[in-house]
């Protein structure tokens, strides 16, 4: 190889490497930039799915929450929640004898009233419920949520007993209503006035113990 071609090669390579170069530099600049621009992309989707991910929990909570809050609120109207307690105690008489006398749980706010017996396991034939209303007029009950057989005593202001249910249907939402107006309810186990031989005509009394605070 003669000097001079030996130069033209050492040029010609130098040329190869100074173009070689030039290329590595664009495809770097390109990598660069397409990697700048996919980063926005790749946050704009990271985003959205934890944006996804999020709003899932919350239908999914939700939809928990909707299935949960009813079994709570069974549980808390359970029997076991709403055992008997003694306020007072009731007698049936005529005028001739004193018939009857049973403990008696007392009703006399908006939300006893509505509570009643619902839930209750059992109630013996010594215990009642007194619903004590603020006016004289026809009331009506029903059974909703309740299970034991009841008899229903309504009691007009001057506690004659005007009207009897007996042996009412557990659950039912049946309408049992008063002949005519009145201001008390007692309600007992069902069979109670036909064993005791209590009848419309007959007079209540009660002895309160409850404390209202």
């Amino acid at each position: 190889m003669s000097y001079n071609n030996y130069e033209k090669s050492i040029f010609n390579r130098k040329l190869t490497d100074f173009f070689t170069n030039i290329g590595k530099l664009r495809l770097a600049k390109k990598h660069k930039q397409k990697t700048k621009t996919g980063q926005p992309q790749q946050l704009k989707k990271s985003l959205s799915k934890r944006l996804y991910i999020f709003i899932s929990i919350i239908v999914l909570l939700s939809i928990i929450i909707w299935l949960v809050l009813p079994a709570l609120n069974n549980n808390t109207g359970s029997g076991e929640m709403h055992a008997f307690k003694k306020e007072g105690e009731l007698v049936f008489f005529n005028e001739e004898k004193e018939i009857k006398k049973i403990d008696i749980e007392i009703a006399d706010t908006d939300y006893d009233r509505q509570l009643g017996l619902m839930y209750r396991e059992k109630m013996t034939e010594d215990e009642g419920m007194l619903f004590i209303f603020p006016y004289e007029i026809i009331q009506s009950f029903w059974m909703r949520n309740t299970k034991i057989s009841l008899d229903m005593i309504f009691v007009n202001s001057q506690k004659e007993i005007v009207t009897i249910h007996k042996n009412t249907t557990p659950y039912s939402e049946q309408s049992y209503a008063s002949d005519q107006p009145s201001k008390y309810v007692v309600e007992v186990v069902a069979g109670f006035t036909d064993k005791f031989g209590i009848k419309v005509g007959d007079k209540v009394n009660w002895l309160e113990t409850k404390i209202n605070f």
